[in-house]
């Protein structure tokens, strides 16, 4: 059902982000840091679709380790790609809000590394994935789930320990001239996201597909 919808999904998702760059420029500056807030509005969002990848990714690589569902393991390795595009998103646009609003390109406080390590992770999932060999696909399964542990920590992070990030009470604390234009591009990110899991789980379907039918032909 999903995969059908990916079209009609893509098209409101652009439309949206088309529409984006003209509600941030009419959300106010923030006092302090001025015009560079404004990358707040994609930084974010990425940052949700991280989280909301890994968890889909641990949960379907539970599936996977559970009941050994070749759809499972597809959709874990989907979600997977998902942390490591939209992780690499954050960990570009980050650095570009840092050296402005900070001063320096990058903080190895609780927040910055321990997004870091998470991005890594999933690096670590697709590189085991790619030349693990076989048995690699429950490995990384096991890998996905530590993944998926750690989001709280990430998230949590800048809540515990003192840091140069902002805590998680800003988000639900915006006045509605930045709250409109925030989730509206959340809304976008996350239409973008179901739209590029479901296209890349079809595409592991059809190559799955194709593996079977070039055996069979081999045999």
């Amino acid at each position: 059902m999903l995969a059908r919808s990916v079209p009609f999904i893509l098209v409101v998702a652009l439309l949206m982000f088309g529409a984006a760059p003209f509600l941030i420029a009419q959300a106010p500056y923030e006092s302090t840091m001025g015009l560079v807030q404004k990358i707040f509005y994609f930084h974010v969002p990425a940052g949700f679709m991280m989280f909301l990848a890994t968890f889909v990714s641990g949960i379907a690589s539970i599936r996977y380790l559970v009941r050994g569902r070749a759809g499972s393991d597809r959709t874990a390795e989907a979600a997977a790609e998902l942390v490591v595009l939209f992780g690499l998103i954050v960990l570009i646009t980050g650095p570009l809000w840092a050296r402005k609003a900070w001063g320096v390109w990058w903080q190895w406080d609780a927040r910055l590394t321990s997004s870091l390590v998470l991005w890594l992770m999933y690096a670590g999932y697709l590189l085991l994935r790619r030349f693990g060999g076989p048995g690699s696909e429950r490995l990384a399964a096991g890998v996905s789930l530590f993944g998926m542990v750690n989001v709280p920590f990430v998230y949590w992070s800048v809540n515990v320990w003192r840091t140069l990030h902002p805590k998680t009470t800003v988000v639900p604390s915006l006045q509605v001239s930045m709250g409109l234009p925030f989730y509206w591009c959340l809304v976008a990110f996350l239409l973008l996201f179901l739209a590029l899991l479901a296209t890349r789980v079809r595409l592991a379907e059809q190559q799955d597909t194709l593996d079977l039918l070039l055996a069979d032909a081999e045999g």
